[in-house]
């Protein structure tokens, strides 16, 4: 398959699962954007902004979550409802250009939320190059975690409904009730190995430790780095070996 036909396919992915809803649904975006800045809200409130900072970084990691699992409910509405996903099996595209395509067309719906997050980073974070490099960095790793969990959960999946509703459980369980919004610190350390069942714990450590919001050690750097980009490159081999692209 050549580079121009991989592009026009990621294209089309943009364009149907994107740009249409943004230019039908514009409501979607106060989905979107509702739950991860009620957190937000809720945070500073409670904390009287002491954890303003933090939890913007929590928002930038759970809009990441929230963007990536939302392409499980996606597919499952093209392939369940609209039968997308039958034209695209019989096309020469691949579940890695449809996957990559669909991926991209989430980053683009959620292209708002990011940037009124980012001018709340600028303003209250102040983050310098490297930090802002640490953070993108982390972002982009739970992005393809994300993405590779919710393309593979939608195979399974025979019911958009269904898909939702795991979507839902999901974002709560990887962005909601770990310590993303706010440091592990505030948990009593009797508790926090349970902390560390979600993925997303060792990527807010990374970002929290960056902006010096966290103090860890070298090692537990390491490690944070280490848990997810390992997690990140099984779920996309999950997802490309595992899923059932094209039915027996």
């Amino acid at each position: 398959m050549s580079g121009k036909s991989r592009y026009s396919q990621v294209l089309a992915s943009v364009l149907v699962n994107a740009v249409y809803a943004m230019k039908n649904y514009p409501v979607m975006f106060i989905n979107s954007m509702l739950t991860p800045l009620s957190v937000l809200f809720v945070i500073t409130f409670v904390s009287r902004g002491a954890l303003i900072g933090v939890g913007i970084e929590g928002a930038l990691i759970y809009s990441m979550v929230w963007s990536g699992l939302s392409l499980q409910g996606d597919l499952s509405h093209l392939k369940n409802d609209f039968k997308f996903q039958d034209l695209v099996v019989t096309s020469p595209t691949t579940s890695t250009t449809y996957m990559a395509g669909m991926g991209i067309s989430e980053i683009v719906f959620a292209l708002p939320l990011l940037a009124l997050l980012i001018v709340l980073a600028a303003i209250y974070l102040h983050p310098t190059a490297l930090q802002a490099l640490a953070i993108t960095a982390v972002m982009a790793i739970v992005f393809l975690f994300s993405i590779a969990l919710g393309f593979f959960m939608s195979t399974l999946t025979s019911d958009v409904m269904q898909s939702w509703n795991y979507t839902s459980i999901l974002s709560v369980l990887l962005s909601t009730i770990p310590p993303v919004y706010y440091p592990i610190t505030y948990i009593p350390q009797q508790f926090q190995f349970l902390a560390y069942v979600s993925p997303t714990t060792y990527a807010a450590e990374i970002v929290q430790s960056a902006t010096g919001f966290l103090s860890i050690s070298n090692l537990n750097l390491v490690i944070d780095w280490a848990v997810i980009i390992i997690l990140a490159t099984v779920f996309i081999v999950l997802a490309k070996k595992k899923s059932r692209w094209r039915e027996p």
